[in-house]
C-alpha cells in the first residue's frame, strides 16, 4: 500500500521541526514546508496543516530562557507565539498564492456533538473556498479537562473528523526503528507496520525533546487512532519537507502504519 492517489491529507508538524535548538524559528524549513503543501494544493489535494509551536515560538519571541513551568506562563507564551506563528504561515502561504484559515481547537470541540458538527462544517467550507486550514490546540485557554496534550493525537482526530485519505506526521526522526537509534547504531528503520501491537508499543520509547511535548510513543498512538478509522499514517523526518512528494508519488519514506480494513 502507498499514498499514491490520495486526495485529502492531514500533515502534522511539531515544535522540534519548526524551531532550532535556540528556540528560534527555523524559517528555511518553514518556508519549504509551506511551498510543498501549497504545491500539493495546486495539484488538487485538500490539505490540512496541524501545527505545534505556539509555546516554543512564544518563548523565543519573549526572549525567555526556557518554556515556563507554570500553566499561566505557558498560556501567555502560547498567546504571543500563536500570533507570530500564524503571521508567518499566512505570509509564506500567501507568497505561493494560497489562502489560509486558522482553527484553534480543544478536545471538547470533538467530544461535544454540536461543536464537532460545527467544526466539521467549517473544514468543509474552507475546502470549498480553496483555503488551507491551519490547526493548533488552543493552548491559551485549554484546561486539563479539554486538552489533547499533544498535537500528534490532535492530528489523528482531525484526520478522522474530515475523513482524510492519509495522515503524515513530520518528526525529528526518520520513522519507527526496531530499537533506539541514538543508543544503538545498528537500529533499523521499520518501513511498514502492519499492526500496532504490544511489540510495536514496547519499542516506542518515551518523551520528546525539550522544545516539544511528544515523542515516538505519541506518534504511534496517533497512528493507532487514524488506522482504526481506516486512515494510513506515515511518520517521517520533517527536516526535508520535500520528501512528502515521494509519499504522494507512491514511494516509501519513513514508516507507514497500515490502516485496519
Amino acid at each position: 500500500m502507498t499514498l499514491k492517489g490520495v486526495k485529502k491529507i492531514v500533515v502534522k508538524v511539531g515544535t522540534s521541526t519548526l524551531t532550532y535548538e535556540t528556540g528560534k524559528t527555523n524559517i528555511r524549513r518553514m518556508i519549504k514546508l509551506c511551498s510543498v503543501l501549497a504545491d500539493l494544493h495546486n495539484a488538487g489535494l485538500d490539505v490540512v496543516l496541524v501545527t505545534s509551536g505556539a509555546i516554543g515560538v512564544g518563548v523565543g519571541k519573549l526572549g525567555l530562557s526556557k518554556k515556563p513551568d507554570d500553566i499561566p506562563g505557558r498560556q501567555a507564551a502560547a498567546c504571543v507565539g500563536q500570533c507570530e506563528l500564524m503571521f508567518m504561515y499566512d505570509k509564506f502561504f500567501s507568497e505561493y498564492g494560497q489562502k489560509t484559515g486558522q482553527l484553534l481547537v480543544t478536545k471538547d470541540d470533538f467530544e461535544n456533538e454540536t461543536r464537532r458538527t460545527n467544526l466539521s462544517n467549517a473544514f468543509e467550507k474552507l475546502f470549498e473556498y480553496g483555503a488551507i486550514p491551519v490547526v493548533n490546540e488552543n493552548d491559551s485557554v485549554a484546561t486539563e479537562e479539554i486538552v489533547f496534550g499533544d498535537n500528534d493525537s490532535l492530528s489523528a482526530t482531525v484526520a478522522k473528523l474530515i475523513k482524510a485519505d492519509a495522515l503524515i506526521i513530520l518528526s525529528d526522526i526518520d520513522g519507527l526503528f526496531d530499537s533506539n537509534p541514538s543508543e544503538n547504531p545498528d537500529a533499523r528503520l521499520i518501513p511498514v507496520v502492519e499492526k500496532i501491537d504490544n511489540k510495536i508499543l514496547s519499542i516506542c520509547g518515551s518523551a520528546g525533546t525539550s522544545r516539544g511535548t511528544g515523542g515516538m510513543v505519541t506518534k504511534v498512538h496517533a497512528a493507532q487512532i487514524a488506522c482504526e478509522a481506516g486512515i494510513p499514517t506515515v511518520v517521517m523526518n520533517g527536516s526535508a519537507p520535500q520528501d512528502i512528494y515521494k509519499l504522494i508519488d507512491g514511494r516509501q519514506t519513513g514508516t507507514l502504519f497500515m490502516p485496519r480494513n
